[in-house]
């Protein structure tokens, strides 16, 4: 897709025939590298791969400090206190001040099963996020849905402690549904026919008791909220798309800064 209107050209095309606007290098660039075994896997853009690595390694660093207490069992499964510790989502301690926890939440995961099904799902659904959105938009769009999804989870059930990416990718089902809304075309339909039955799936997988519906719930409001509001990027290094990267970059301050506070507090109390 042309990065200024949104067309579809081919991967040969350095200017756009639409828009008669440059198809600078890196634009191109983004289409690969090719899908694995024919598309059956998808290829996850950087974003995506940054966003796996961080789970993937929380999880691991979370597990290994289980198994070290001996309160937990293993990698296939962590006990709540060490994810208390790790910051997952508690009312009373937010409520304490704690409020980093809202962002600390949704980069951990109570078990292997817990993160490879969040991680498959981010691997499928990220990337066309990030291909239509653009990086920016896609990390005000995850950040933004982890966050509104635990604020609701913490309005609901305060006492309940919740982890996981899911509420995030909730939110990046909304942002794609949000596409679909404000695209009245046969192709925004389908978008938003596809993923209006994931999100329809997802709330029945919360209906299983110890899932958090609630944080499933805000995190697709939000992300639907974002999605409607952005929109697709406009003409690179235009005031706009400067915003939004300057939305970006507040989004992983916030992050790192989340988690700055999380060690101090952890090394405090361990």
């Amino acid at each position: 897709m042309c990065p200024h209107c949104r067309a579809f050209i081919t991967v040969k095309d350095k200017v756009c025939p639409y828009c008669n606007e440059r198809v600078g290098p890196r634009a191109i660039d983004r289409r690969g590298p090719a899908d694995f075994l024919g598309g059956l896997i998808p290829h996850a853009r950087f974003n995506t791969i940054v966003i796996l690595l961080a789970n993937f390694g929380l999880y691991l660093a979370s597990t290994l400090y289980s198994m070290r207490a001996e309160t937990g069992g293993g990698f296939s499964g962590i006990d709540v206190n060490t994810l208390l510790a790790f910051g997952a989502k508690f009312g009373p301690a937010i409520a304490d001040g704690q409020w980093w926890r809202l962002v600390t939440a949704g980069w951990l995961h109570g078990g292997m099963l817990h993160i490879l099904m969040n991680c498959w799902v981010l691997f499928d659904l990220a990337p066309q996020v990030e291909e239509i959105y653009g990086g920016s938009r896609m990390w005000v769009i995850y950040f933004l849905s982890s966050v509104g999804g635990f604020y609701l989870s913490n309005l609901w059930s305060p006492m309940a402690p919740s982890v996981g990416a899911s509420a995030a990718l909730c939110g990046l089902i909304g942002a794609m549904i949000a596409l679909g809304v404000t695209h009245r075309n046969p192709l925004g339909d389908a978008i938003r026919s596809t993923y209006v039955r994931w999100a329809i799936y997802i709330l029945v997988f919360s209906l299983i008791p110890g899932i958090d519906m609630a944080a499933h719930i805000g995190g697709g409001l939000a992300g639907f909220g974002v999605g409607y509001v952005a929109g697709t990027p406009r003409h690179e290094g235009s005031a706009v798309e400067r915003l939004w990267q300057a939305a970006a970059w507040i989004c992983l301050g916030l992050t790192g800064l989340s988690f700055a506070r999380w060690y101090l507090w952890f090394s405090h109390s361990v």
